[in-house]
């Protein structure tokens, strides 16, 4: 098979991996290492570094040849579709090539198991050392990492990788015995320790390194996927619902510090077994689940204040028609109005249509006077949807919130087209 009749099959079978963002990467520099590639400048860009920058990646899979066959993947050992396999070499030379062409920035690799995991494994640490120590390839390495392959196969991964990422799956641990029965979730769980303890160590390592007086020179010890670690989970191919897939994350961030959880939603796939549904999920409920993910994270909030249990209401799943934030707050009317002007940061973070931007310069701002509606109208703040929830020195919003049904009427949007085929 000829190389670009590889690159198009294997290219195609990895756009199901959605982990793929370069945040987090440090920076490299060719002009200053006398190698190739850097992690620095702009191309013809897909993922966004926290800073805002957009760097390329190429996105492929080693092989989509596979052992196994979990029910949700096209490319399970059963499934009828075009197999190729890339050699390591091939692997290499394209991604230079592609460099070379301003294409991309870097590689995100990853692959279906053959043979073994630590097979595989190895095939991927080498595509990885060789653009580092025969190419000396300053760009950014992604890889996603087999759950069974042995540490040491895992150590090397993070010697070359700037970021590793290990696919929890599914939500819970019936979701995968039911569709994925090779696969276990202690086995996924202890291979994330692993990385979690390796990327802590050299974290530790260096930070003493660097705090050492002036000792004698030596050598910086090695950083180990210094990006650190990501996950991506399946939504809609299992019965779970929101609150157990927030449930799922949230202790995937603080049990394994992860970087970042990516939600997938389960698409419909050729000769489908019968345990998967019909019908791929609203594409809402993906978007839904990565605001409430947000909330998590920087906002403060809990999975049950996002998704309420049964006994206080809920029903386990998000709101498709308005965002989490708005939901919770129409929940919680005795909560507001907030009074802009003297409310603490954790309370400002709690109101919809503000950010953690526009709240550290709400507080910033009301050092100098009290706070009126030009100010946020200044700051760019969504005033239709703010309003209503807090007091300014012009401002009150007297009765809006005694009829939060009447005011979710009026803040949910309407909804698109393309809204309507999602729920569809």
């Amino acid at each position: 098979m000829l190389l670009n009749q590889k690159l198009a099959i294997l290219a195609d079978a990895a756009k199901y991996d959605a982990s793929c963002a370069s945040s987090g990467g440090g920076k490299r520099d060719s002009r200053k290492s006398g190698g190739i590639g850097s992690t620095e400048g702009m191309g013809i860009c897909h993922s966004y570094t926290p800073d805002g920058r957009c760097v390329s990646l190429l996105k492929i899979l080693l092989t989509n040849f596979c052992i196994y066959d979990c029910a949700y993947c096209v490319n399970r050992v059963s499934s009828n579709v075009r197999r190729a396999r890339f050699t390591a070499e091939e692997v290499v030379q394209l991604t230079l090539d592609f460099y070379k062409r301003n294409y991309i920035e870097g590689l995100f690799l990853s692959s279906g198991i053959i043979r073994s995991g630590d097979y595989t494994m190895e095939e991927m640490v080498e595509v990885a050392r060789s653009l580092r120590e025969d190419h000396r390839f300053g760009g950014y390495i992604h890889l996603k990492t087999i759950p069974e392959a042995s540490p040491d196969l895992l150590a090397l991964a993070g010697r070359y990788a700037d970021r590793l990422s290990i696919n929890v799956e599914l939500p819970t641990a019936a979701g995968l015995a039911k569709l994925a029965p090779e696969k276990t979730m202690p086995g996924i769980h202890a291979a994330m320790g692993e990385l979690r303890w390796r990327i802590d160590e050299s974290k530790e390592a260096r930070a003493v390194k660097a705090g050492a007086g002036k000792p004698v020179r030596r050598a910086k010890p090695p950083r180990f996927a210094p990006a650190g670690q990501s996950t991506q989970m399946i939504v809609g191919a299992d019965d779970a619902d929101d609150r157990s897939i927030l449930h799922t994350s949230h202790g995937l961030y603080s049990d394994y510090r992860m970087r970042r959880v990516y939600y997938s939603g389960f698409s419909p796939i050729p000769d489908a077994s019968s345990k998967l549904p019909i019908k791929a999920p609203p594409l809402l409920r993906e978007h839904r689940l990565y605001q409430a993910d947000w909330l998590l994270r920087f906002y403060e909030f809990t999975v049950e204040d996002i998704a309420p249990d049964t006994a206080q209401g809920g029903s386990g799943m998000l709101d498709l028609d308005i965002d989490p934030k708005l939901a919770w707050a129409l929940r919680h009317p005795e909560k507001f109005p907030v009074n802009l002007n003297t409310a603490p940061r954790e309370t400002l973070l709690r109101v919809p249509g503000l950010g953690t931007r526009n709240v550290d310069r709400i507080v910033l701002a009301r050092r100098q006077g009290k706070l009126r509606i030009a100010d946020l109208a200044r700051l760019r703040a969504p005033l239709q949807k703010l309003l209503p929830f807090v007091r300014l020195l012009d401002h009150h919003p007297h009765k809006r919130l005694d009829d939060p049904v009447l005011l979710r009427a009026q803040l949910a949007p309407k909804p698109r087209q393309q809204d309507l085929f999602a729920h569809a």
